[in-house]
């Protein structure tokens, strides 16, 4: 049993025959490294679009907020007094409050 002069000869043998095409092998080496081992890799990018849709969503979700608690205190600006008796219980001279709650 003769010694290979070239070590990577039996490698290189072994491989299927579309890939012992250098040209073929190149491309495959190219798309890997474009695919995962680049700055700018298809796995980076789509990464990044996950989180500017999280993003999206999150600034959607706060600017329903937003509009909401805009909504409350113009509620609020006119309705003052009914608020301070529904959430402090407060009342006027000679004047009773009763609670009553309803049951969920």
């Amino acid at each position: 049993m003769a010694i290979p002069s070239n070590p990577f000869q039996s490698l290189w043998q072994r491989l299927p025959a579309p890939l012992q095409n250098r040209y073929y092998l190149t491309l495959v080496v190219f798309f890997f490294i474009m695919i995962f081992l680049d700055r700018h890799s298809l796995w980076t990018q789509w990464r990044l679009q996950r989180a500017e849709q999280r993003l999206e969503n999150d600034k959607a979700f706060y600017e329903q907020k937003i509009k909401d608690a805009q909504e409350e205190a113009e509620d609020f600006d006119l309705t003052k007094e009914k608020f301070a008796r529904e959430h402090y219980f407060m009342k006027r001279r000679n004047e009773d409050v009763y609670i009553i709650r309803e049951k969920k």
